[in-house]
C-alpha cells in the first residue's frame, strides 16, 4: 500500500475516532421555541437514535441550533457535529470506513473533480418523492442533479461578490450608494475631492483586485453563449476575445486613481483584516465577497474603532453597466445524506426538517450568508441583492465554465487591476498567462 493512502487512512480513522468520542451533541430539550413552519413529523416522537454531521466549520453554531430545534419534534434523537481537519482530503475516506458519518458537506465541484466521483455516488437522492423534501424553496439553478435526475446535494449557503459600502460616509458627504457604473465613478470622484484618497479598497492578492467588478459583467457576457463557452473552455486561439469587454472595464477603473493598489497590499488576508480595515471608518467601499461579510457582525465588538464610532453599513452589487450591477450567486456549502447511514431515516428526517425557507433563512442570517432559497428575506446588510432583477442573476454552477480558463480570466483580470497589463496585452495572453 502506498504511503500517502496509508497516511489518509489513519488520518480517517483518527477522525472518526473524535467524531464518535467528541462530537458536540444535543439531547436535551431545549426551551420552547416557534417550530418550523408547516414541518410534521413523520416517524414517531418518541424515536430514538443518534444523527451525525461532519463538516470543515470549526465552529457551526448556526447549525447547532437547528439541532435544538429539531430535539422539539424529536426529543430522544442525539444530533452532533464534527469539525474534520483537512476535510477535503479526508472525507472519501470518511465515506467508505466502518463509522461514516450520516450527513457531510457537499460542494458541486466534488461531482466532476477526479478522486472524489464516490462522494456524490454515496449520496442519498434528495428528490426522492418518498422522502418528501421541500426542495421547491431553493432558487431555480441552484439544484445539481446528475445525469440520471439524481439531487445528491441541497445547498445550505451561498455566496456572492460586491462591495461593503460605508453609508454613514455617504450620508455625512451627501452622495447616493451608486447603482450605475457611472454613479460610480462619479460617486468616487466627489469622494476623493472630499479628501478620501481611497474610495474603494480591496484584498489585493489571489486575484481579488477589481474581481467583485469585472468578473460578474464577464460571467454575464457569456451566459447562455454556446460559442463563447467552446471557445473558452477549449482555450482556442481567439478566445481572449471574449474577456475583452471585462478587462477594459478593469482597466478603465484602475486608470481612474480611485484605488491604491499598494495600500490594499497591505492587507493580509480577505476577511479579518479586510473587515477590520473597513471598520476604521475611512473607506467608504471595500471590494469583498459574502464570505468576507459573514464575519462582520462577529467583528464589530473587535475593533476598537468601530466600537468606539459605530456606523451603518450594507453589501451591494458593484455597479459595472448603465443598469446596474450582477447578482453572480454560487454555492458555498451544501449538506449530502449518506446513503449507506446505518441512521438513514432520522438523516432524511433532519433534512425534510432543514430545507423550507423558514430554517433554511434562519440558518444564513445566523451565520451573514446568503440563503439559497426563492424567498431572500436576506438579512438587512444583503438588502441591495434582493432588489436585483432576475435578469441580472447569474448562477456560476450552471455557467459552464472550466477551471482553467477561469482562472484565465482571473490572472487576466488581477494583472490589469495593478498596471502590469493593458486590456489588450491580456486579451492577447489569454491562456499563457501565469
Amino acid at each position: 500500500m502506498k504511503k500517502g493512502k496509508m497516511n489518509r487512512i489513519l488520518l480517517a480513522l483518527a477522525l472518526i475516532l473524535a467524531l464518535s468520542l467528541t462530537a458536540c451533541g444535543s439531547r436535551e430539550m431545549p426551551p420552547k421555541q416557534e417550530g418550523a413552519a408547516g414541518f410534521v413529523p413523520k416517524l414517531d416522537r418518541s424515536t430514538r437514535g443518534k444523527v451525525s454531521v461532519v463538516g470543515h466549520y470549526n465552529n457551526f453554531e448556526a447549525l447547532e441550533a437547528e439541532f435544538n430545534r429539531f430535539a422539539e419534534y424529536y426529543p430522544e434523537v442525539e444530533m452532533s457535529y464534527t469539525f474534520l481537519d483537512d476535510y477535503n482530503g479526508i472525507i472519501v475516506t470518511a465515506l467508505e470506513s466502518s463509522e461514516a458519518p450520516d450527513i457531510f458537506f457537499s460542494y458541486p465541484w466534488m461531482a466532476y473533480r477526479e478522486g472524489y466521483d464516490s462522494v456524490y455516488e454515496n449520496a442519498e437522492d434528495l428528490a426522492d418523492p418518498a422522502l418528501g423534501i421541500g426542495l421547491g424553496c431553493i432558487r431555480d439553478g441552484l439544484l445539481y442533479r446528475t445525469a440520471d435526475g439524481r439531487v445528491p446535494s441541497v445547498p445550505v449557503y451561498t455566496t456572492t461578490y460586491g462591495m461593503l459600502v460605508n453609508e454613514d460616509l455617504f450620508t455625512k458627504e451627501k452622495i447616493t450608494p451608486p447603482a450605475t457604473y457611472e454613479e460610480l465613478i462619479r460617486a468616487c470622484e466627489a469622494l476623493k475631492k472630499a479628501g478620501y484618497a481611497s474610495p474603494v479598497m480591496a484584498y489585493n492578492s489571489s486575484g481579488m483586485m477589481l474581481f467583485p467588478l469585472y468578473y460578474p459583467f464577464f460571467c454575464a457576457g457569456i451566459q447562455g453563449n454556446a460559442e463563447a463557452l467552446e471557445s473558452l473552455n477549449g482555450m482556442k486561439p481567439g478566445a481572449g476575445e471574449y474577456i475583452r469587454g471585462a478587462m477594459e472595464l478593469a482597466e478603465d477603473f484602475a486608470g481612474r486613481g480611485f484605488l491604491d493598489p499598494e495600500s490594499c497590499g497591505k492587507l493580509e488576508n480577505d476577511y479579518n483584516a479586510v473587515i477590520m480595515r473597513f471598520f476604521e471608518g475611512d473607506v467608504p467601499m471595500m471590494l469583498a465577497s459574502a464570505n468576507t461579510v459573514s464575519g462582520t457582525e462577529k467583528r464589530e465588538g473587535q475593533s476598537e474603532a468601530f466600537s468606539a464610532h459605530p456606523f451603518r453599513y450594507s453589501f451591494h452589487p458593484v455597479p459595472s453597466t448603465a443598469e446596474g450591477g450582477y447578482f453572480i450567486n454560487t454555492i458555498s456549502m451544501g449538506f449530502s445524506v449518506n446513503r449507506n447511514s446505518k441512521n438513514l431515516e432520522m438523516a432524511n428526517e433532519f433534512m425534510r426538517f432543514l430545507v423550507s425557507t423558514e430554517e433554511l433563512n434562519r440558518m444564513a442570517r445566523a451565520k451573514r450568508m446568503v440563503t439559497p432559497c426563492k424567498d431572500m428575506s436576506l438579512d438587512g446588510v444583503y438588502a441591495a441583492f434582493g432588489k436585483v432583477p432576475a435578469d441580472r442573476f447569474i448562477n456560476l454552477s450552471e455557467l459552464g465554465l472550466a477551471d482553467e480558463p477561469d482562472a484565465q480570466v482571473r490572472r487576466a483580470g488581477w494583472q490589469v487591476a495593478n498596471g502590469a497589463l493593458t486590456a489588450e496585452e491580456a486579451v492577447k495572453a489569454f491562456g499563457t498567462l501565469e
